[in-house]
């Protein structure tokens, strides 16, 4: 319960809270460290991201199964495994398909920003200079980045553990009430779906919630980091160490756009 608390605490975002800004005084100070900081961590967000699109082509192939099984062979369950069978109704692998939607959505967000690959309104952010751009992305990431994945991992936190443990926490409840309910702490993972046969792993979606949050905020210090790195060296340092896809040579002017 004790980790329970504190993943959700005040006291853990100070924690991290000082620990960017000690990160961030040494790197002002040393802008090496700083890059090396922005590179570790948009090279974590392209590698999750990268290994985690794979779960698109699983979804469409898994759904072109779903339909030659049912409408085909008009079978109402499948069978996968190798030595022991995985078998479920069709409709568990029919809502399954969700998941990884939701992998995609979740874990290959902040591999799109570093690759420049969301959708942007823009009204003024393309007339203005480069330190003026550099600026307005350093904000940001302090005022709109940040603030968000800190809520979404502050509420996402204790909703996750609901769905995992019983007694049920609460994010009301002070670190002494938490113990007092360790007591008769047990793993009571809900695996409650919408239809009788249908998927039961729903608890996923909250584990991926939180990991969504985290991946942002970390994003949001990394974006924020470059772009103060770019507004302090100049024009020549945009997209420095930038490690993005290329679909080939004659292809840039389709890259990084939807």
């Amino acid at each position: 319960m004790r980790f329970v608390y504190y993943g959700g605490s005040v006291e853990f975002f100070f924690v991290v809270f000082t620990a960017f800004l000690v990160i961030t005084g040494i790197g002002m100070w040393k802008t090496g460290v700083m890059w090396g900081v922005v590179r570790v961590l948009e090279g974590f967000a392209n590698t999750v991201g990268r290994f985690f699109a794979w779960a698109g082509l699983i979804m469409v192939i898994q759904q072109i199964i779903i339909i030659f099984i049912q409408r085909i062979f008009a079978r109402p369950d499948m069978v996968f495994g190798f030595g022991i069978p995985l078998e479920m109704d069709i409709s568990w692998y029919a809502e399954e398909l969700k998941l990884y939607n939701a992998m995609v959505v979740t874990l290959c967000c902040t591999y799109t920003f570093v690759q420049g690959g969301h959708v942007r309104v823009d009204l003024v952010y393309s007339a203005i200079g480069h330190r003026a751009k550099r600026v307005i992305d350093m904000a940001g990431s302090l005022l709109f980045m940040m603030p968000m994945a800190v809520l979404t991992w502050m509420y996402g936190w204790y909703f996750m553990w609901r769905h995992l443990i019983v007694p049920k926490p609460s994010a009301s409840d002070g670190l002494d009430r938490l113990l007092l309910k360790s007591r008769a702490l047990r793993w009571n993972v809900e695996t409650i779906g919408f239809s009788p046969n249908g998927f039961n792993g729903y608890f996923l979606f909250k584990v991926l919630l939180v990991a969504f949050a985290g991946m942002i905020f970390l994003h949001a210090i990394a974006f924020f980091y470059r772009s103060y790195l770019e507004w302090r060296e100049g024009e020549g340092s945009v997209n420095k160490y930038l490690d993005k896809d290329s679909l080939g040579d004659g292809e840039e002017a389709y890259e990084g756009t939807h």
